[in-house]
This record gives C-alpha cells, structure tokens and sequence, in this order.
C-alpha cells in the first residue's frame, strides 16, 4: 500500500483537440473498493480509442456529445484515459486476494465489473471510468491478470488493447490453419498484432499497409503485402481470401467483400478511413458471408492473450516510448501514423 496521497496524471477536461488534456500533479489517488486493487502503473500505450474518444468520434449525434463515451453514453469529465496497462498491484479491497499484492498485472481492457458492481453493459477502461494515464489506476481484481515475463513494463503495454482485439476478431471469425486473411489498416497496434496472432494459428497472412510500410509488415509475419490506395481486386482477384480482418472501412470497402470467398467471414473493430461503407447486399447473401462487428470481448480471450505472451509466442512490437507529460505529442505522433506497433507512455521516464 502507499504512503503516498496524489499521484500524476493527464486529465482529459472536455472533448476537443490536444489542448483538453491537462497534466496535473495533485490528482487524488484512488482507493480500492471491496473487490477492486490498486495498480501502480508502470506503462500505458496509446490508442486510436483515446483519440476518438476525446474528440467525440464516437457520438451519431448532432454535436452534444450525449452518446460519446465507448459505450454509447456521455463521457463524465475530467476523466483520465488509457487503456492499455502494465503494472504492480500495491493495495486490494477486503474481498480481493491479498496474495495479488505485489504482483506484475496486464489489465483487460473490456470491463465487466466496475465499482464493485457487475455491469449490465460491458464498460471500457480510460472511457466509462479512469484508465492508465495515471501514477495510480484501480480495477476489479478479475480484469487484472498476473503475468511472469522478462518483458518490460513499456513492451507488455503494448499488448492489452491491440492483441486482445485482434484476437477477438480472429477468434469471432474463426480463424483456423487452413485460413487466408487480408488484414487493413496491417501496420497499426491492432493490424499488426492481427499478423502475429493469425501467424500463431498457422494461418496464411496478406497485409495491406502504406508503401513505406511493406517491409514492416513483412517483418512482422505477413505472408504477403499490398499497398493501400491499390485495388485489391486487381491484385488478388475475386473470391482470394476466406477472412477479412478489417480496421479502416472508407469508400473502398466494397472491394473486400468481392475478394472475400463464398461462406467467407469479415471482422471489423474499426473506420479510420471513414464509418458510412456502401454495402451491395447482394454480395452479402448470394455468397453466404457472415459478418461479426467486435468490441466485447468474448470470454477466454484474454487469458489466451496471456498464454501466448509469457510462452514468447508473440512479440511486443514497441516503436516509441513517451514520458506521460509528452501525452499530447505522443497523440500526434499515433496520428501521423509513421511507426508500425504500438506507442506507449512509459511512467518511469
């Protein structure tokens, strides 16, 4: 338990651009309630959630940000964001296990518990309640998971929100050695973990990334790589692929419906080239395909994340650390989009 009463962190004050995080040094820090721990945090990545969250991405609305949030309500403010989080538990409530005290923790990014309480609607952690831009973070004891590896703090970072993601969308479609994929968006912290998950269950991998980034994907796993702007169709053909792995959406969507095969399976988690696609239902249901929209994880994900992080299966693909008062810099940096991993602000810088 700590001695300590505030920590630091980075204070999202209202949705807008870098100017609505603030920095602080004299935040409280949080008490664990009955089944929560306190996480001393050790690192915390950044991802395209935080972003969309703090400029209201997320909302259908007509611009008052009712329906903001990760799940679909207002965002509560001042709130501290991140999701991705490595740590040491320091502190449990009367009825989590003591034994976690101590221990080295991955947290699922996914919340099913809150507040002590069991949720209705499945929550996201830096969203529906504070995350890990922080000194200081609590959680249900369930969402934290012990971890024994030789990886650092920065590099574990790197893994809950993207890989879990990924392997939530491989798991939703199934994904199997005899598989092709065609993954989007394949050099971003989800695209390329996707590589690395697929590769783990032996499937084929055909990557679409920018032209400064095929070597990248190559590097990562990927079977093949294609340049995004291209037409897949040209390069493939019709009927290429039995899975889609998609991350970007926009206006050439409609093409990875053609290439993907009769009975094949599409996965999404993601619109960074824009959310509205033009859909031929055609397509859809003379071929048979089955589509699965995926944000909640399914259960046993994370755990398998886990599994495959401590037998060295899959590999962190770190490409900067930021110490957390640089958050905003670092928000730039994801979105200019020239690394391939994972961005991560590290709390011992």
């Amino acid at each position: 338990m700590t001695d300590l009463q505030t920590m630091r962190a980075i204070y999202l004050m209202a949705h807008g651009g870098p100017e609505a995080l603030v920095y602080r040094n004299d935040i409280p820090i949080p008490a664990p309630r009955r089944s929560e721990v306190l996480i001393k945090v050790g690192a915390a990545g950044v991802n395209n959630t935080d972003i969309n969250t703090r400029v209201g991405w997320y909302s259908k609305g007509d611009g008052d940000a009712a329906d903001a949030s990760w799940g679909g309500q207002a965002l509560s403010f001042p709130r501290i964001q991140g999701a991705d989080i490595c740590g040491e538990v320091v502190d449990v409530g009367e009825e989590a296990d003591p034994g976690l005290i101590g221990k080295r923790v991955l947290v699922e990014p996914c919340l099913r518990e809150a507040n002590g309480e069991p949720l209705v609607s499945p929550w996201y952690i830096g969203s529906e309640c504070d995350g890990g831009f922080a000194d200081y973070v609590t959680v249900a004891a369930r969402h934290a998971y012990t971890i024994d590896s030789s990886l650092s703090d920065a590099e574990l970072a790197s893994f809950p929100c993207s890989y879990s993601t990924a392997e939530n969308m491989l798991t939703r479609a199934q994904v199997t050695e005899n598989d092709t994929l065609l993954i989007t968006g394949a050099s971003g912290g989800v695209g390329s973990a996707a590589i690395q998950l697929a590769k783990a269950r032996g499937a084929s991998v055909i990557a679409v990334a920018s032209g400064a980034k095929q070597q990248s994907v190559l590097d990562a796993g990927a079977n093949q790589a294609l340049i995004r702007g291209n037409s897949l169709q040209d390069a493939l053909g019709d009927n290429a692929v039995d899975v889609v792995i998609d991350l970007v959406g926009g206006e050439d969507w409609p093409e990875l419906l053609n290439i993907l095969r009769p009975f094949g399976r599409y996965a999404v988690s993601g619109a960074i080239a824009g959310p509205i696609v033009e859909l031929d239902l055609r397509t859809l249901y003379l071929k048979d395909q089955r589509f699965a929209g995926c944000t909640v994880l399914d259960e046993g994900v994370f755990t398998r994340l886990v599994g495959l992080i401590e037998r060295g299966d899959i590999k962190p693909l770190l490409a900067r650390s930021f110490p957390l008062e640089s958050l905003s810099e670092a928000q730039a940096c994801f979105l200019d989009k020239q690394f391939t991993g994972k961005l991560v602000i590290d709390m011992g810088l």
